[in-house]
């Protein structure tokens, strides 16, 4: 499974960095590392959704309050 998180400066603004940092906290936690790929990548197009994450083909929108819902939801019961 593929996550990218947009590090764009839009995104960065809305706390791309925070939502990186608790997805690399939750995948080694997890014991993911093996299974879940975490990569960055700059504008997605979608600014003002708040930051753009893609799982594999899929996109979503997460705030470092939601990470760890959207952790649970479109990751862990995908893997």
């Amino acid at each position: 499974m593929k996550v990218t998180v947009c590090i764009g400066s839009s995104c960065h603004i809305k706390g791309s960095r925070q939502v990186v940092q608790q997805l690399q906290r939750l995948i080694e936690e997890n014991g993911l590392s093996e299974k879940v790929e975490l990569g960055g990548t700059f504008c997605m197009g979608k600014c003002q959704m708040g930051v753009c994450v893609t799982v594999d083909d899929s996109f979503h929108s997460v705030t470092p309050e939601t990470t760890e819902e959207f952790f649970k939801k479109e990751i862990i019961s995908k893997v």
